[in-house]
């Protein structure tokens, strides 16, 4: 069917019309409000009123800016919206009785920020950019780069997404936030200065290696056998000297070696074992943790790894909640311990 007559039929109020129109362009709208927002629920929440002032505003549409184009501005202000709102989750302090872990190095302001499953990157991250895009698009996704566009302004924010990671022109982004091209490259020039402070070394730094490669594979491995042993020795030794970990929406953060190593001692030491099912998020390994007790195995989170080389310079710890988001249980199926016989054998 043309495009024009789908468009011609959504206008009249065809909904199946609207959604032949509108989800080729689903996925990386998604993408986009979660760099926006940093919170996989919240982008979930902004596409759905993206995709509803959509449908009521499709008549007005007239064709001047492509589809891609006006479902982008209608998605950036929508987060916009939510930015400017404060609607942001509080922060969460340690709720667990009878223990309290060790002091942190720092605390972190982006306690709001959730995994995005690589799962739903499949056709978000592969759409062709426009000529200013400036990063790659798997740079772009990963946690490090998605915190950092949270400490931004919320229209440096936007500027920036839409011409250095979408590559929009200057006068496609003023028309998006009903502004100037010179307020664009006015807001443009500060976020590039704001994100150079926040990732000077991101460059600099030694290249993981790629996604489910054999060197990727192996650090995971070990990583999985040091963890769900429980051995502080071996997980060290994985580790960067300035290895960063943190664990929203707690604010506590841990920054190198010894630091980390004791926030492990301090996990490893009231839990004999854990076992971790491998996912991935963020375009890097992560890791559903669950925690055998006596009614059965339960999950206590998710864990990112950031690689750097052979080692693992960062790593990000979620409350289980966001484990539904991967497609992962609450509780894995109990394995009869050695031994067990059932009344029917």
């Amino acid at each position: 069917m043309a495009r024009t007559d789908l468009m011609s039929r959504a206008q009249a109020g065809d909904g199946d019309a609207f959604r032949a129109l509108t989800e080729p362009h689903r996925r990386e709208l998604q993408v986009h409000c979660y760099r926006m927002l940093g919170s996989f629920q919240d982008a979930e929440d902004a596409l759905q009123d993206t995709m509803l002032a959509a449908w009521r505003g499709l008549e007005r549409f007239d064709g001047r800016a492509s589809l891609r184009t006006w479902l982008y501005r209608i998605a950036t202000n929508r987060c916009l919206d939510t930015l400017r709102s404060a609607r942001r989750r509080p922060a969460k302090q340690w709720d667990i009785p009878g223990t309290e872990p060790p002091e942190p190095t720092g605390l972190g302001e982006i306690h709001w920020l959730e995994p995005y499953p690589d799962a739903l990157l499949d056709g978000a991250i592969t759409v062709p950019l426009g000529p200013e895009a400036r990063y790659e698009q798997t740079e772009s996704i990963s946690l490090a780069f998605v915190t950092a566009l949270q400490i931004l302004p919320p229209r440096q924010l936007a500027v920036l997404i839409l011409r250095d990671v979408l590559g929009f022109h200057a006068d496609e982004v003023a028309d998006m936030l009903d502004t100037t091209v010179e307020s664009v490259k006015s807001a443009l020039k500060r976020a590039r200065a704001g994100m150079q402070r926040r990732l000077p070394v991101m460059t600099a730094r030694e290249q993981p290696p790629a996604g489910d490669s054999p060197a990727e594979d192996a650090i995971v491995t070990k990583f999985v056998s040091a963890y769900e042993s429980a051995d502080i020795d071996a997980l060290v030794a994985l580790l960067t000297d300035d290895v960063f970990m943190s664990m929203p929406p707690m604010p506590r953060e841990y920054r190198g070696r010894d630091s980390v190593a004791r926030f492990f001692e301090f996990i490893f030491g009231s839990v004999e074992r854990f076992e971790l099912v491998p996912t991935r998020a963020n375009g890097q390994p992560a890791f559903g943790v669950y925690r055998p007790t006596p009614t059965g195995t339960h999950g206590v989170g998710l864990f990112t790894i950031t690689l750097t080389g052979d080692r693992i310079s960062a790593m990000t710890r979620f409350e289980d909640t966001v484990l539904s988001i991967f497609g992962l249980p609450r509780s894995l199926v109990a394995v009869p311990p050695a031994g067990f016989q059932s009344d029917r054998s």
